[in-house]
């Protein structure tokens, strides 16, 4: 492993940013077709299946029973699939794509005071003002919305979506603090647990899913093959190849690609706030985070 990234690593990432930064225009377009929770388990089998079939082809085995890494690996894949998924696509159905991708900019912010706490990485005062900024710029991007809480489902998927980014960050800190295991074997078995989570409350609620047409069909297909399995082993090569560090930039994508897409593609109404939000969220990212992004671009 190297901590110098290649130009093909620099593709990679900029290709992952792009794949994670549509991903909420694919939802919004299942949603025509498939209620929210199908579009989540869709989501979440598909990638199961697409990630068993290479950990087979790829000769990597399950791990032995170790009751503290099959707990990790429960409450990751909850954290980081079922719940999280099922929260952005019934938030979805109120909000743009464009707010879903934009809110999930808050994930390294939320990720590094809880850091502080449950991990050995302390956060230090310039952290603290990236975190400050950055919690701001939440509070602009959802402010309108939290006054009118109780005034319809919209106030409601905005927090949905907030939610399902403070999954993530928590899912992120139960994967650090993980036992050693395999990253695509890892991702694998939580979308397993993701599927084996939604799938019986996919048929108490919505029942078995048929076919919608092509436009929503062939958006929830994508879903699961492309920015769930194909874009972890995409994230996997990246980190081994040039570091984890590397991997925030990716951080930096994804809101940028999530409001063009819903503008360009989903036509959606991009509001003021949004590149106010936008702007205090990546400044404060930028801010916590300075000195290793520093050390990385100026080493390439």
């Amino acid at each position: 492993m190297t901590d110098n990234p290649s130009r093909l690593d620099w593709g990679g990432v900029i290709v992952l940013g792009l794949i994670w930064g549509a991903t909420f225009m694919v939802v919004s377009i299942a949603l025509e077709g498939y209620g929210p929770v199908t579009v989540a388990t869709a989501r979440t089998t598909l990638g199961a299946v697409a990630l068993l079939a290479a950990m087979i082809a790829t000769g990597r085995s399950f791990p032995r029973w170790n009751r503290t890494l099959w707990s990790y690996i429960f409450w990751i894949g909850l954290l980081s699939t079922a719940l999280p998924f099922v929260l952005l696509s019934w938030g979805q159905q109120f909000v743009p794509s464009a707010f879903a991708g934009l809110s999930m900019a808050a994930i390294p912010l939320m990720v590094l005071p809880l850091a502080h706490f449950f991990s050995d990485e302390p956060l230090n005062s310039r952290k603290f003002i990236g975190v400050s900024l950055g919690f701001c710029g939440a509070l602009v991007l959802i402010g309108p919305g939290l006054a009118q809480l109780g005034q319809g489902a919209e106030p409601l998927a905005q927090l949905a979506c907030i939610g399902a980014a403070l999954c993530y960050s928590i899912a992120s800190i139960f994967t650090r603090r993980c036992p050693p295991v395999d990253p695509v074997t890892l991702a694998a078995l939580t979308l397993v647990v993701g599927s084996v989570v939604l799938l019986p409350i996919m048929l108490a609620t919505e029942g078995v899913p048929g076919w919608s047409g092509s436009r929503s069909g062939f958006a929830i297909i994508a879903l699961g093959l492309v920015p769930t399995a194909l874009a972890t082993l995409l994230r996997v090569s990246i980190i081994r190849s040039a570091g984890s560090v590397f991997m925030t930039l990716v951080n930096y994508q994804v809101p940028v690609w999530s409001m063009v897409f819903g503008a360009w593609v989903l036509a959606e109404a991009l509001p003021l706030r949004f590149f106010v939000a936008l702007a205090m969220i990546l400044t404060g990212l930028a801010v916590s985070q300075w000195f290793s992004l520093r050390r990385m671009l100026f080493s390439t």
